[in-house]
């Protein structure tokens, strides 16, 4: 029994399919169907069920992968400490980020921080549910988090960058966009709302805001994604409110300030005894602006 077999049931159990696994591991179906065999029987249990559409995983099967996920991930982080004391920055950094934070100023940290440590792969866990983020912390399988709100079980060190302005997005044309002025939520409490899915982080704050100001508006559609949102607006489908810096650009002309002016706390959060590629991602994270005027914040020159 070995790592590689740990990280071979991994992607069966990620692909729910021993041929869409081999594909992704670049090793033959034959192969990896020998090593899942190997791995069941030196356990003494299956962790797979065969069925004509794939493969599901069993409640044995469930149990060893939260182990083995954690095997992997400390496996990877020795390797990667083992390397930066060399000089060298390698491995894989792996993150998650609540919807719509940094969405401009993490590309340009993940940017620079390639140019600068062209081996390091950073992993993405973009807009995860409450539920899936505690399941990633409980895990042990993060390094770092982008966050509003800790999350519950986490006990990472934590570092303020700064804030994030939410801002009202608006049809173009609409009457309540003509002078720029900030825009009131009771202004909105008329027009149709585009929101977000219910089990989000995003969605939960709108619907504390408009819970806190008495407003119970028609809501027209549900998006998954910032930029969807945004974008049926565009169309007329409704109005919404938004972090200002997810915003796609070619759209800010749609987005109204607040008042009173709405923000939230930017944190991250670093496992504790971090490593070299853990401290060079926070380094340049602090050197970003996260400031509380939403679209007016321009980015750090480094």
């Amino acid at each position: 029994m070995n790592l590689r077999q740990y990280e071979y049931a991994l992607a069966v159990a990620d692909e729910g399919s021993m041929t869409a696994a081999a594909e992704r591991l670049r090793v033959t179906q034959p192969s990896l169907s020998q090593q899942i065999g190997a791995l069941e029987k030196h356990l003494g249990v299956q962790l797979f069920t065969r069925t004509p559409s794939g493969v599901t995983v069993t409640v044995a099967g469930r149990a060893f992968l939260v182990e083995a996920k954690i095997a992997t991930t400390a496996s990877r982080r020795a390797i990667t400490a083992a390397r930066a004391a060399d000089g060298e920055l390698a491995g894989e950094l792996i993150i998650a980020v609540h919807m719509g934070l940094g969405a401009r100023q993490l590309p340009q940290v993940l940017g620079q921080l390639r140019d600068r440590h062209p081996k390091l792969q950073v992993t993405l866990h973009e807009e995860p549910d409450p539920a899936d983020m505690e399941r990633l912390v409980r895990q042990g399988t993060l390094d770092m988090v982008l966050v509003h709100h800790i999350p519950a079980g986490c006990t990472f060190d934590i570092h303020p960058l700064g804030e994030e302005a939410y801002v009202a997005v608006l049809p173009k044309g609409h009457p309540l966009l003509s002078d720029g002025a900030p825009l009131r939520l009771e202004d909105l409490a008329s027009e149709g709302w585009i929101r977000f899915r219910r089990a989000s982080l995003l969605d939960g704050y709108l619907a504390r805001l408009l819970a806190n100001a008495g407003l119970s508006p028609h809501t027209v559609a549900r998006a998954s994604q910032i930029s969807t949102a945004v974008r049926l607006v565009a169309q007329g489908l409704g109005v919404t409110v938004v972090p200002a810096s997810a915003i796609p650009e070619g759209f800010e002309e749609l987005a109204c300030p607040l008042q009173p002016s709405l923000t939230e706390p930017v944190l991250v959060g670093v496992r504790r005894n971090p490593g070299s590629a853990e401290t060079a991602m926070l380094d340049h994270l602090n050197q970003q602006n996260w400031c509380g005027t939403g679209l007016l914040c321009q980015p750090a020159t480094v």
